[in-house]
């Protein structure tokens, strides 16, 4: 006789194991709305990076050259500023090609950045090797990927 429970809980951690069924933690999770005369910017950095040491990396992002905060892949925090107009840019890791990202923010916009590895050649740049870039990308589809991330809340 085929024992169910024996069997459930095979299922049960097969799928732990494998992380399709386990419950995930999502940027979606208890965010407070922009706070009056702030702009608000989100950072985040998907879990599919090219691998190499970019892989374990966790930069850190930086706002008119004060840190902001730490990024692992696969999170996501956000930041609420006054307006005004900001340079961002993320640690370099490798050779690094002194990317940045410059934003006018005004009150009660919200921005998205995304920081990914790219090759230097890709941005521009003469330097060889690989750098973190901090990419504008558009509401619409950053919140799509917003709920697949981990949120570190506010930074």
């Amino acid at each position: 006789m085929f024992n169910c429970r024996l069997t459930a809980a095979i299922w049960f951690g097969l799928c732990l194991v494998l992380e399709g069924c386990a419950p995930q933690p999502t940027a979606a999770t208890s965010v407070p709305a922009v706070a009056p005369g702030t702009a608000r910017v989100w950072f985040f950095r998907q879990t599919d990076p090219v691998g190499g040491n970019v892989y374990a990396a966790a930069p850190i992002v930086y706002a008119n050259g004060a840190q902001v905060g730490e990024i692992k892949q696969g999170t996501a925090f956000f930041h609420d500023f006054p307006p005004g107009s900001y340079k961002f840019r993320a640690q370099a890791y490798g050779t690094p090609a002194g990317e940045s990202d410059r934003l006018q923010l005004a009150a009660g916009m919200q921005t998205y950045l995304q920081v990914q590895a790219v090759p230097n050649w890709e941005q521009g740049s003469s330097a060889g090797g690989w750098s973190f870039a901090l990419l504008t990308m558009s509401p619409q589809l950053a919140q799509q990927y917003l709920p697949t991330m981990t949120n570190l809340g506010r930074r």
